[in-house]
């Protein structure tokens, strides 16, 4: 295969293979361990996973984000360890809420993650607040604040959208747009289904973005950001993607077409980059076998070490619930 010029550097596309990798291979294990170590709620990133890497790669490690429930991937590229991710979904104590959150409620305040939400929406007014905080307190930081199509028909991204716009908040909105609200398509539920044009109704920038890529998400989001810690205010992108799998463990997913989930199959973010990877000879075979063998043993190790944890005791169930640090009067 002849090479060709690279639009990003050989590291840049190593950590973006490493990273969708090990997002979809922690996905597929948790969903082999949902019912005999895993229990609830488990909604699977899989398909998604150029969106988190290419928003990572483009905003900085004190920028905060937050999203919904369909969360494990953003977490992973936020910096949570496969260790803490996992033990979480299996409920012990050295899960990165101490088991205590699950699948959906995930949360790290040194990775500033604010983590997934189980309410529809809600992060969108939350994101908002965080945004809010930063521009009170006067750094450059955003906040990233991510939602599925289906939340875009919530009142509180229109309510969240207007007093951003008019108090230009640092936030970045991003919808992810995977075409389904669970399992209703976006045609089925709106006249409008380019979502960006929401974010031009409040006069803020708003585009398109293939999120099949890792390339076209980074770039988007750069520019993005530049905007915004320029002080002019929040910005918002629509990124096409796709799940593969059902909404939940529990969905089959039988409103979907196989030619539908075929077509998308044939752009899978992580096998594209990685022909990428043996295109620009930034990698070959053996080198990919590696990298796949270094994801795999980082994945038993995940699971060896959640399995190896205890179970939260009894009195954690009364713990964390205020903020002690900030409140000595509660201690």
């Amino acid at each position: 295969m002849s090479k060709k010029k690279a639009p990003y550097s050989k590291e840049q596309y190593l950590q973006w293979y490493l990273l969708m990798l090990r997002i979809r291979r922690f996905e597929e294990r948790a969903q082999l361990e949902y019912g005999k170590n895993i229990r609830g709620f488990l909604h699977l990133y899989i398909g998604q996973e150029a969106v988190a890497a290419g928003i990572e790669s483009a905003i900085q490690p004190e920028d905060a984000l937050i999203t919904a429930y369909r969360q494990h991937g953003n977490a992973i590229a936020r910096g949570v360890s496969l260790r803490e991710a996992m033990a979480e979904l299996f409920g012990r104590i050295t899960g990165i809420v101490k088991g205590k959150g699950g699948s959906m409620h995930f949360f790290s305040r040194e990775h500033r993650y604010f983590g997934g939400h189980g309410i529809v929406g809600a992060q969108i007014g939350l994101g908002t607040g965080i945004a809010l905080a930063e521009k009170y307190k006067g750094t450059d930081k955003l906040c990233v604040t991510l939602f599925g199509d289906g939340a875009a028909r919530q009142g509180i991204l229109h309510e969240s959208f207007n007093m951003a716009s008019k108090w230009e908040l640092p936030v970045l909105y991003i919808a992810e747009n995977n075409h389904y609200a669970m399992g209703t398509a976006i045609e089925r539920s709106s006249k409008l289904t380019d979502l960006h044009h929401f974010g031009q109704a409040y006069g803020m920038p708003a585009k398109k973005v293939n999120g099949m890529e890792p390339e076209p998400v980074h770039e988007a989001v750069s520019e993005a950001a530049e905007y915004i810690r320029a002080g002019k205010g929040p910005y918002f992108l629509e990124i096409e993607t796709y799940r593969y799998k059902g909404h939940s463990i529990s969905d089959p997913a039988k409103y979907r077409s196989k030619e539908e989930v075929q077509k998308y199959r044939a752009i899978d973010p992580i096998k594209t980059t990685e022909a990428k990877l043996l295109q620009y000879g930034f990698a070959d075979e053996g080198q990919i076998k590696a990298i796949k063998n270094q994801v795999k043993e980082e994945i038993e190790d995940a699971v060896a070490f959640a399995k190896s944890s205890p179970l939260p005791p009894p009195e954690e169930l009364f713990k964390d619930e205020y903020a002690e640090d900030d409140y000595p009067f509660l201690q």
